[in-house]
């Protein structure tokens, strides 16, 4: 996967596409990072990339040509056009869903904006997807772009040592993740559950299916809206209602 970030802060991403997971991929080889300064792409000597909006009020506005002239730059004599991604508190909330699909892409170009906002051209004619991380407001993109890269990087096959983590994660299944246990079996008297330490890998399936539906419907029941559950799963439901009343 080739992955291009427009930003005026390029510095910001050096550590993060060198460290942990992503550096590691980065140096086997599964995916390919370039940070570009938009301000390089400005009409005039000033490097200016944002001005006042039309119609008065607070703020700065990035301006269109900078952004439209650096993507057209990255997709010059490309057959198949990139996702363009715009980082936006106005875009569709993200989900797993979304790092999924973009996963399957062979190139991803972020636009990491500031100031005011993006001139809606921008929006209308340049971009193909707008992502929002949460229901606030940040000073920039770049922050929300390494979310959103760094949930899709890890689902690209050979980036994680153990391909099974990112199938069985909290969302990818429509449920949180169940409880983990690991070494030693006892920790100042809390002992690990024992179906744990049985063996008994259809028990374990089992009870991690169960903990991970407790957990799903004590944390975000809005998950559980719409998700097909059988017989069995809905009388763990009408359990955990039970042993809260």
């Amino acid at each position: 996967m080739k992955i291009d970030v427009l930003t005026i802060f390029p510095r910001l991403f050096e550590p993060f596409f060198e460290e942990s997971i992503i550096g590691k991929a980065r140096e086997k080889g599964k995916v390919h990072f370039q940070t570009i300064n938009f301000r390089d792409f400005s009409t005039n000597k000033h490097q200016t990339v944002d001005d006042y909006p039309y119609g008065g009020g607070g703020g700065m506005v990035l301006k269109p040509e900078p952004i439209f002239s650096a993507v057209e730059h990255l997709t010059e004599g490309t057959e198949k056009k990139p996702r363009v991604i715009l980082m936006c508190p106005q875009g569709k909330p993200y989900r797993q869903s979304k790092a999924e699909e973009l996963a399957q892409e062979e190139h991803l170009i972020f636009i990491c904006g500031h100031y005011e906002g993006y001139d809606e051209r921008i929006r209308k004619y340049l971009v193909t997807d707008e992502i929002s991380i949460g229901d606030y407001v940040l000073t920039g993109g770049e922050i929300p772009a390494m979310a959103v890269i760094d949930s899709v990087v890890r689902l690209l096959p050979g980036v994680l040592g153990n391909e099974i983590s990112a199938v069985t994660d909290s969302h990818s299944t429509g449920l949180l993740e169940h409880p983990h246990y690991t070494r030693p079996p006892i920790f100042r008297e809390w002992e690990v559950p024992e179906v744990l330490l049985s063996g008994h890998h259809e028990n374990i399936e089992k009870w991690r299916r169960k903990e991970s539906l407790r957990r799903t419907w004590k944390r975000r029941r809005d998950l559980l809206e719409g998700l097909e559950l059988n017989k069995e799963e809905q009388q763990w439901l009408k359990q955990f209602e039970q042993d809260d009343e």
